[in-house]
């Protein structure tokens, strides 16, 4: 999801550069929906995998 999220910046960020505004709005807005969803997805992993005894 992370890889996602980076690969629609670059995308925002080309674009950008050569002046494509919608291409640039839309995929900075997706890079940004996929970051949070990430960091969600990343903190409610680490609470649920903190309450798990390793097994040897």
């Amino acid at each position: 999801m992370l890889g996602w999220a980076l690969t629609f910046l670059i995308i925002a960020l080309i674009a950008a550069v050569f002046g494509f505004g919608g291409v640039y709005a839309a995929a900075s807005g997706i890079a940004k929906i996929l970051f949070f969803v990430f960091l969600v997805l990343f903190v409610v992993s680490l609470i649920m995998g903190r309450g798990r005894t390793p097994t040897v």
